[in-house]
């Protein structure tokens, strides 16, 4: 297969790399790296060996002891829960008005093409690398799979490139995803004064977490939000229900501390698991290389997270964006797509980068 950014798109988005389903994901991150070797065959090629979170780096043969420009990208893709909500087929890869259209398209397959030509075209004395990692959309897991790897290079600069209009943005709030349990007692239907309803307390609770969680405001991330994604209680409906659970998206602007703690103190709450705690990324707008960047920046954070919340711990300060092709407004959304132009617009400017970092 051949370096053709529509061609290599396309192939990326055929191809379901749903989260949690590491086989296809593997699969995908061999397919990009035979790509990247036969255009560039000076390429060093590192593995994650954690068969659930793959992930692979390469990386150019330059001085290993000079900053590293490091393009981080994820393979994985939200699920279709509704193919019958497209008006194409989500994984047909349509090539129709200047865009390619399917699950991934935008989140962040176009992402990942323009950062592999940009380090196919570099030169090999430029210190550059490509992080390519498993289950993003589920918490940046592959990511933090490869973190220690990452944190051995000589990291200069992080892009991330994900849907932003090929705009660069500076940062984003952090997730924390809480599992909260309440614990009833179980009794008939018809005699509820017998029991204790699991489901009640989970209702009480989520009612008080609507006015008295105590979120915090950051002056360019905005404040915290909160979002009971998941609610399930109970198992038929002539029993009172002794359990009940609700899985809390909050996305943070500092360490997640108080908001855990906040749970963990309420009376009904039985037990709280964390599934997911990424802390916020934030990059200063007159850093010097993000200055030299040729694009513009915008004032505001993304509304999503991505692998910066675990890179930006390991790679000692170096500045950190989100800048990629792609349309935030049809991420996770029926009739995905992406413009071409946008793609060859990113590549081109990866390249350029690539270029100055090099000389």
């Amino acid at each position: 297969m051949t370096l053709d950014a529509a061609g290599l798109l396309r192939e990326l988005v055929r191809r379901p790399t749903v989260s949690g389903d590491a086989a296809a994901q593997r699969d995908l991150l061999g397919l990009l790296t035979e790509v990247l070797r036969e255009r560039a065959p000076h390429l060093q090629v590192t593995e994650g060996r954690d068969r659930d979170q793959p992930w692979t780096l390469l990386r150019t043969p330059a001085d290993p002891g000079r900053p590293v420009l490091l393009l981080a990208c994820h393979v994985d893709t939200v699920p279709v829960p509704d193919p019958g909500a497209w008006t194409r087929d989500p994984f047909g890869a349509d090539l129709d008005g200047g865009r390619v259209w399917g699950r991934g398209a935008s989140d962040m397959e176009a992402g990942v093409v323009a950062a592999a030509l940009a380090l196919a075209a570099a030169d090999p004395q430029t210190p550059a690398a490509l992080l390519l990692t498993s289950d993003e959309e589920t918490g940046s897991r592959g990511a933090a799979a490869a973190a220690a790897t990452v944190a051995e290079l000589p990291v200069g600069a992080v892009v991330v490139p994900e849907a932003t209009g090929n705009q660069v943005v500076l940062g984003h709030k952090g997730a924390l995803w809480l599992a909260v349990r309440t614990a009833g007692r179980a009794a008939h239907g018809s005699t509820p004064e017998r029991g204790h309803n699991a489901v009640l307390d989970l209702a009480t609770l989520l009612g008080r977490a609507a006015t008295g969680l105590p979120f915090r405001t950051d002056p360019f991330l905005g404040t915290e939000t909160w979002n009971p994604g998941v609610v399930s209680g109970g198992t038929v409906p002539n029993v009172v229900p002794d359990r009940a659970e609700v899985v809390v998206d909050m996305r943070t602007v500092a360490d997640g501390g108080d908001l855990l703690r906040w749970w963990r103190e309420q009376p009904e709450a039985a037990d709280v698991e964390v599934r997911v705690d990424l802390p916020p990324v934030g990059t200063p707008a007159d850093d010097p290389w993000v200055a030299s960047l040729p694009a513009p920046v915008l004032p505001t954070p993304a509304t999503y997270f991505t692998d910066a919340s675990v890179l930006g711990q390991v790679v000692g300060g170096a500045p950190v964006v989100v800048w990629g092709p792609g349309t935030p407004a049809v991420m996770h959304a029926a009739d995905e797509y992406v413009e071409l132009a946008e793609l060859e617009q990113a590549a081109q400017a990866y390249t350029a980068v690539l270029a100055r970092w090099g000389g």
